[in-house]
């Protein structure tokens, strides 16, 4: 047997905050035996934001690429989320900026576009006879609330779901507002859900699609998401048939991964700016991932396809685009004989787009995949009022919920 080296989490962490990316990824594959270092605490003394989740599974909580710091993410550095981080003067200001710019009252577009903020307005108030609820759900994997828009004047009918995985520093609010999912499901009659990643399984709220155990069906966060499902479907009059999952970046990764762990639960399922399930299995290979994709691993479908539609722009530095042709190859995989229909276009805010529609021979859509020209990490067509939002772009709400509509159940 080859004895393997003990892996101090608490001291990659530790470099990765100091900036010093190369040593934690070489320590995180057990390659390097760290120095003791005088400055770095005991572990009672270690503060939450240097720790790794309650379960000892790594945080990915970096600082998101920027105009100023070029398409890799960066360290907020090892005296806390104000402190730049250490190295070259340049370094230090556009760490300097990406502050300015997360205090900022509105977020810029496209690929400026900055982090969730406590200052986000949320979505617009629920119109007379509809409400927006706080909920939760609790199991033996852990509790998250959720929000959950009831929209009005349906009272009675089967209505669809959605629910909906926002993104790393984002809170159910801020992707309502964003999205404006709720202002949809008012016109269009359905109910839309919101679950809420905690800090203390997240340091910066993502979903944790990188740890294999937030990967399988009735474990971790998957059993969790799917029990918020399965909560509204006995408290609400949901058509089983029409019950959807969508999301943004780690949302996104987190909405494939529900795809593919409970193709019997959900009728379709939305990526934007995300990762195919199975993409990365730790923190290293998170950040390899998300800068250049990976092939994916996820669980097969036993031959069930779960129609797919993505999003993502061609300038999205934070998720590399590839990883959205990864998303649609695991969706595809093992279905024969799919037709293909290419076509161009272009938003009224100036956003072109090419959309290419798989389709089975009975005409059933497999997938659609949105490539935004000219768009970074951010929900096309969103609203200004929440984060990573693009209002150039075509109204991705709304293509979603066209695609969705077409979508039911077999097994409902």
């Amino acid at each position: 047997m080859i004895a393997r080296p003990k892996i101090d989490m608490q001291e990659a962490t530790r470099l990765t905050r100091a900036g010093r990316l190369g040593e934690a990824m070489a320590l995180l594959r057990g390659a390097l035996t760290p120095a003791p270092s005088p400055s770095r605490p005991a572990p009672s003394e270690a503060s939450p934001a240097e720790s790794s989740g309650p379960d000892g599974r790594a945080i990915v909580d970096m600082v998101p690429p920027s105009p100023g710091t070029g398409e890799t993410w960066t360290s907020p550095g090892p005296d806390g989320p104000d402190a730049a981080p250490a190295g070259r003067p340049q370094a230090r200001e556009a760490f300097r900026g990406f502050l300015d710019r997360l205090r900022r009252p509105h977020a810029p577009a496209g690929d400026t576009a900055v982090p969730g903020r406590s200052d986000a307005p949320g979505p617009a108030p629920a119109p007379d006879g509809a409400r927006f609820d706080e909920c939760a759900y609790t199991d033996q994997a852990g509790r998250r609330t959720y929000k959950l828009y009831i929209p009005g004047g349906r009272a009675g009918q089967a209505l669809p779901l959605v629910v909906m995985l926002h993104g790393c520093t984002q809170s159910p609010d801020d992707f309502a507002a964003g999205t404006r999912m709720n202002e949809l499901a008012e016109e269009q009659g359905f109910f839309v859900a919101y679950p809420e990643q905690t800090r203390s399984a997240n340091a910066s709220r993502c979903w944790n699609w990188f740890n294999p155990g937030d990967q399988r069906r009735d474990g971790g966060e998957p059993a969790l998401i799917a029990g918020i499902t399965r909560q509204i479907m006995r408290d609400h009059p949901v058509d089983p048939a029409r019950v959807y999952v969508a999301g943004l970046s780690a949302g996104g990764a987190a909405a494939a991964i529900m795809g593919a762990a409970y193709p019997d639960l959900y009728a379709a399922i939305g990526v934007h700016s995300g990762l195919a399930c199975g993409a990365a299995s730790d923190m290293v290979s998170a950040f390899t991932a998300m800068r250049q994709g990976m092939a994916a691993t996820g669980p097969r479908r036993s031959g069930i396809a779960v129609p797919t539609i993505v999003f993502h722009g061609d300038r999205d530095t934070t998720v590399s685009p590839v990883n959205g042709d990864q998303v649609l190859a695991q969706i595809e995989a093992g279905s024969e004989s799919l037709r293909t229909k290419v076509s161009h276009g272009a938003a009224p805010g100036g956003i072109g787009y090419t959309c290419t529609v798989r389709t089975a021979d009975d005409g059933r859509a497999i997938s659609e995949h949105w490539v935004l020209h000219g768009a970074g990490h951010a929900w096309s067509g969103g609203s200004s009022a929440g984060s990573y939002t693009e209002p150039r772009g075509p109204d991705a709400s709304r293509e979603m919920m066209r695609f969705f509509q077409q979508q039911r159940s077999p097994k409902a």
